[in-house]
């Protein structure tokens, strides 16, 4: 009896491992566009210099003033295309959410945000409302700025130190 079964195994796993073989056709399709811009190479680090802090200032205001920075595009075609759309990249702040935290580590309780120049915020890894495209030049301009984390206000423990954060930007056109 235990040599039937051994058998019976053995043959019904010969069957699980036949499969029938079919092939198919898969078609794919694109479509290789110009991008109506080209990022000018002033753009391709920017650095945004907030100068000295002091951290007293977010016990009084939970934010910095908001220094300006700007992308700029260059040998712009509108006939390819008349609007873009901008999204940072980065690491998000769990207290503060939309805004960047500093890279590793340093400085916990402060985030950087960004927004339009007319102070509207633009959430990090969220796509931009549409910037409309220049012939020729286009300069998208944005906005910086550092925030205290409100339970680092609450509790007082905003440590000293030099920040950094690192953000990328991803330009699309549709």
């Amino acid at each position: 009896m235990k040599i039937f079964i051994k058998h019976a195994v053995v043959l019904c796993s010969g069957l699980l491992m036949y499969s029938a073989a079919h092939s198919t056709d898969v078609e794919i399709k694109g479509n290789l566009v110009f991008e109506p811009c080209t990022l000018s190479a002033k753009s391709e680090s920017i650095s945004l210099p907030f100068g000295t802090i002091v951290r007293n200032y977010f016990y009084t205001a939970d934010r910095t003033p908001s220094e300006p920075f700007s992308i700029e595009l260059e040998n712009c075609d509108t006939g390819i295309g008349n609007e873009a759309f901008v999204t940072f990249r980065g690491t998000e702040s769990s207290a503060l959410p939309g805004l960047l935290v500093p890279d590793n580590g340093t400085l916990p309780g402060l985030a950087v945000g960004i927004e339009t120049p007319e102070g509207k915020p633009l959430p990090l890894n969220k796509t931009s409302p549409a910037y409309a495209l220049s012939e020729g030049t286009t300069t998208l301009n944005f906005q910086g700025y550092v925030q205290a984390e409100p339970d680092a206000i609450r509790d007082k423990t905003l440590v000293t130190g030099d920040l950094s954060a690192t953000a990328t930007f991803e330009i699309t056109y549709p």
